[in-house]
């Protein structure tokens, strides 16, 4: 039969063990979450700056086709004036 320091030994050794354990998988879990916060917030990144992008290419054919109905339009004044 075990002597009572010894009983407390394996208690306190099986106590640590388990803690350990515990406390690796939470970091895991952890180390996870924040992995994937990091994924998301870099993926949210990259769409605002893909709208940016299409916001500009939209205005500038925006404006280039004003530019073609501008020229359009002064075309047909100054063939009017024939």
């Amino acid at each position: 039969m075990p002597s009572p320091l010894e009983t407390r030994k394996d208690l306190v050794q099986e106590a640590v063990e388990s803690g350990a354990s515990h406390v690796g998988r939470i970091a895991t879990i952890v180390t996870g979450a924040v992995r994937d916060v990091a994924r998301e917030v870099g993926s949210f990144a990259t769409d605002l700056f893909e709208l940016r992008e299409a916001q500009r290419r939209a205005l500038r054919d925006h404006d280039r086709g004003a530019d073609l109905d501008q020229d359009a339009a002064a075309g047909d004044v100054a063939g009017s004036g024939r």
